[in-house]
């Protein structure tokens, strides 16, 4: 019996602003030493799948640098498959970017189809989860399914985001509806799936052929078979889920990491989330610093009189003297200078908050307000930025001389153009 993991990480990751303007949404670094994608991946690897293929598309450059050889997951193998990365090409045959997640699928079958696997297992790259993937193929063969869609309940008020289901007693799916205006239920996908070989070869053979087709897996085939009546099925899953496509998703589940007790236990030795890492000393704490309820990673620095609370520090993080850092997300070389405070906010690689400088604000009602600035940004000293703020990339004071009062208003976008 042979699996394949396809792990989809093409993601433009629009709706994470800045976070994405040069990375795609698998390669953006999460929980302090780790990226989006180290999740998927260690939960292969987990689950005794080694043969992996990945699929990129926008931006890849970051996330090829950070998975290379896949020797951190233990997928650097020949023989036995190992992880290989794929990206749109060109040649005889018409090969375009990829028009949805089945069509990604369907330019690579060559590659899907090699070593002749018996099930392929469809993942998303940008999914932070645990799962044990041998525990989804136990539940697809005892059920004799066609393919199986893991599925998870989700707030009613927010499953229009999501492919709602409708089952029978036993799990079978009678419905499949992609982001309904008026959702039927609250039973979502997660956007993960188990197809047997054969039958994902033959529905994505069909898929290619058909003109009005989205060739996607949500939209196309899963409702495909459940109308000619084959076995689909839904898998219950009962854990910690969530897709960080959004700054207000990304912060939360920062958030729901540094919380008592965590909804993610990154410290369960039998479920260890690998990840390729940095040679950083260790945290130095000074003398009459204030750490509260937070992740800080190796290399920062929190100086004397400095507070962090309820937030998560990457590599090399810098926190000056008397600054203040709240339910914040600091990656990796950031520099808070000394008087600063930075409240609620997503700061990307290398920024710099000035002296005395104050970005975001913590909001008791209401929308969260996350202010997010972009890499390699630095916000002048003596300068307020406000709520729901995005600051682009390479922002320097010129960028902001317009606010001759150094206040930049609530939902200002500086250097960054939605798409």
């Amino acid at each position: 019996m042979k699996i394949k993991a396809v792990i989809l990480a093409g993601g433009e990751g629009t709706r994470l602003a800045t976070l994405t303007a040069k990375r795609a949404k698998p390669a953006v670094p999460f929980a302090g030493k780790y990226r989006i994608i180290d999740f998927t991946l260690s939960n292969c690897v987990n689950s005794n799948i080694f043969d992996v293929l990945i699929l990129t598309q926008y931006r890849p450059h970051s996330l090829n640098d950070h998975i290379a050889r896949g020797r951190p997951w233990d997928l650097d193998r020949s023989f036995t498959g190992g992880v290989e990365i794929l990206q749109p090409y060109k040649g005889r045959a018409d090969t375009d970017w990829y028009a949805g997640t089945a069509d990604a699928v369907a330019q690579n079958v060559n590659f899907v189809r090699r070593g002749r696997p018996d099930y392929v297992l469809i993942l998303s790259g940008d999914h932070i989860y645990e799962m044990d993937y041998d525990v989804l193929l136990q539940f697809h063969r005892d059920h004799n399914a066609d393919a199986t869609v893991c599925t998870i309940r989700v707030p009613l008020d927010e499953a229009n985001r999501y492919g709602i289901l409708d089952v029978d007693d036993d799990y079978r799916v009678r419905e499949f509806v992609e982001k309904p205006a008026n959702p039927p239920g609250n039973l979502a996908s997660m956007g993960v799936y188990i197809f047997n070989y054969p039958v994902l070869e033959q529905m994505l053979e069909e898929d290619q052929k058909l003109k009005a087709s989205n060739h996607d897996f949500g939209k196309d085939i899963l409702p495909r078979m459940i109308l000619e009546n084959m076995n689909v099925f839904a898998y219950p899953y009962g854990g910690y889920w969530i897709d960080v496509g959004t700054l207000d998703a990304y912060w939360e589940a920062h958030m729901d990491l540094v919380a008592s007790p965590p909804s993610l236990n990154l410290n369960d030795r039998t479920w260890v989330i690998h990840t390729r890492s940095e040679e950083r000393p260790p945290v130095h704490i000074h003398a009459g610093a204030t750490v509260l309820n937070s992740m800080i990673t190796d290399g920062s620095v929190i100086a004397e009189g400095a507070i962090v609370e309820n937030s998560v520090l990457s590599p090399g993080v810098y926190v000056g003297p008397n600054a203040v850092v709240r339910e914040s997300i600091l990656l990796n070389d950031t520099y808070i200078e000394a008087g600063a405070v930075v409240e609620r906010c997503i700061l990307d690689k290398i920024v710099v908050i000035g002296h005395n400088a104050h970005v975001g604000k913590i909001r008791d009602m209401g929308e969260l307000g996350i202010t997010a600035v972009g890499k390699n940004t630095h916000v002048p000293a003596g300068y307020t930025v406000g709520n729901n703020v995005v600051l682009g990339t390479d922002l320097r004071l010129e960028h902001f001389q317009s606010y001759p009062d150094k206040v930049v208003p609530n939902g200002t976008q500086i250097g960054y153009k939605k798409k």
